[in-house]
């Protein structure tokens, strides 16, 4: 994995697209990830996080960013493309990013949980592969890091909130039963 301090204002520009596409992640209650793929400076496809809502696994920012930057090639390589992404690739993401032929991979937010770009693994670079993929972290990491602490910090809290009114509900005595005095 390539750790590089000095990243263009354009990189930082597409970085900002990708958080975008978090944000939007977001409005649906889902973990803020977001991706963009570009060839030539443009944008030829986005991608956020929607496994909650498309309940699949296959949701993932990074696999909807290739399909979309797919069909606007006309081609399942995308040679010559940079992703940007908010967090690193899990594992099935690295895989497709390899299968893809992407060129580079632009990290903000490093994954300890199951970055396969160099944190846990690097499939994106590992050489037994027919294709390796450039990788540069730590664009914007704070940024990154950011949306999804603000992201898990709200999630705790509503998840707390939510048990604390479940506990009340189950603690109200029940209604009596109406009698009839006919």
């Amino acid at each position: 994995m390539t750790t590089d301090g000095i990243f263009t204002p354009e990189d930082r520009k597409f970085m900002k697209e990708a958080l975008k596409q978090a944000e939007k992640a977001i409005a649906l209650g889902e973990v803020p990830i977001g991706a963009v793929i570009v060839e030539n400076g443009k944008i030829i496809g986005r991608g956020y996080n929607r496994r909650n809502t498309d309940h699949t696994t296959l949701a993932h920012a990074e696999i909807t960013a290739i399909r979309k930057a797919n069909r606007k090639v006309g081609d399942w390589r995308l040679e010559g493309c940079t992703l940007y992404v908010t967090l690193e690739p899990c594992q099935m993401c690295a895989g497709a990013l390899v299968q893809s032929r992407i060129d580079k991979v632009v990290i903000g937010a490093s994954s300890y949980k199951s970055g396969c770009g160099g944190t846990l693994l690097n499939i994106l670079q590992n050489e037994a592969f027919n294709h390796q993929v450039e990788v540069v972290s730590g664009l914007m990491q704070e940024e990154c890091t950011e949306i999804l602490q603000r992201f898990f910090k709200d999630l705790r809290k509503r998840n707390k909130m939510r048990k604390k009114s479940e506990a009340a509900e189950s603690a109200e005595p029940a209604a009596p039963e109406s009698t009839s005095f006919d």
